[in-house]
């Protein structure tokens, strides 16, 4: 197990690496220019770019913002005075977060149940409706869901508030929302799953051993039709916090996807690169814990340390 924690830190390592890299050259060739404005005289340009390094060669610029990254500096933003990058995490990530987690506990455990629930009863009514929430959440967009919650809830029936994130209630429409299409995801893998190990040989030893039928559900079949479910758990928790872009906008949430919009819109390169990277770490991390995890859990990763 040991080696393949190493391996697996050196492939993290190398893909933020490789994800730094190559994020820096597409930022740089973004069409327009940052410094373009009205009220920019030639004088202040220069000056700018001066000041943010702009006027140095690309390579030079580069290798300075590596040694930046070394000491956990990502710059100052070009549109938020005084602003670093980092303090624009600090300030909306929390936000990001905590509707992302949500989001995730909700699409995970009612994707479970589901897929438990349709695969025990295949060909039945149930199970039919849950394949038909499956495809409905894997087909809609998440800010069409978004923009139906809140109408039906909030405009038409007045249950629910549609903007903001204060109270317990307002997290609820944009939880479900950022985790619909989650759930139809996990619905549909661990459906398939239930139905693949039914089949297994350890399956019929443990009926033929005359176990109950509720035990070898849950000390059989789900324990090992989950195992799937657990490798898209990094993902999932990944895609949840970081794309929370349009749900944060419809919802007035002040996470951290209004910024990172705004700097798309207006070249700040430092913002667009600093949250780009900070997003890639939050991805690599997450997927380096599943596969720990996974590890764990399923006793053939051992094989790998042969």
């Amino acid at each position: 197990m040991g080696r393949y924690i190493i391996r697996r830190i050196i492939i993290s390592l190398l893909t933020l690496f490789f994800l730094i890299t190559i994020m820096f050259v597409l930022v740089r060739m973004l069409p327009g220019d940052p410094f373009t404005s009205s009220k920019m005289t030639p004088e202040l340009r220069v000056n700018m770019e001066r000041y943010y390094g702009f006027d140095k060669p690309i390579i030079i610029q580069y290798f300075q913002y590596i040694k930046n990254l070394f000491k956990g500096d990502f710059g100052y933003s070009f549109n938020y005075t005084n602003w670093t990058v980092t303090d624009i995490i600090k300030q909306g990530f929390p936000y990001s977060l905590n509707i992302g987690i949500r989001a995730v506990a909700f699409s995970s455990f009612f994707g479970i149940v589901l897929g438990i629930t349709a695969s025990l009863n295949r060909g039945r009514i149930i199970d039919k409706v849950c394949i038909l929430i499956a495809i409905v959440g894997a087909s809609v967009p998440n800010f069409v869901v978004a923009s139906l919650l809140q109408y039906v809830f909030g405009v038409k029936y007045k249950i629910l508030p549609v903007a903001g994130l204060d109270t317990f209630r307002h997290t609820i429409l944009p939880t479900f929302a950022l985790g619909f299409y989650g759930l139809a995801y996990q619905t549909r893998l661990m459906r398939s799953s239930m139905l693949e190990v039914v089949n297994k040989d350890y399956i019929k030893t443990a009926k033929a051993k005359g176990l109950k039928r509720s035990e070898i559900i849950v000390k059989h079949q789900i324990r090992n039709a989950i195992l799937p479910i657990v490798t898209v758990i990094g993902p999932t928790i990944a895609a949840a916090i970081t794309g929370t872009f349009v749900i944060e906008s419809i919802f007035a949430i002040p996470g951290i996807g209004k910024y990172y919009v705004l700097g798309v819109q207006t070249l700040d390169y430092t913002l667009i690169l600093g949250l780009s990277i900070f997003y890639g770490f939050f991805l690599v991390s997450a997927n380096f814990i599943v596969d720990l995890v996974y590890g764990y859990v399923d006793p053939r990763i051992k094989l790998y340390d042969k």
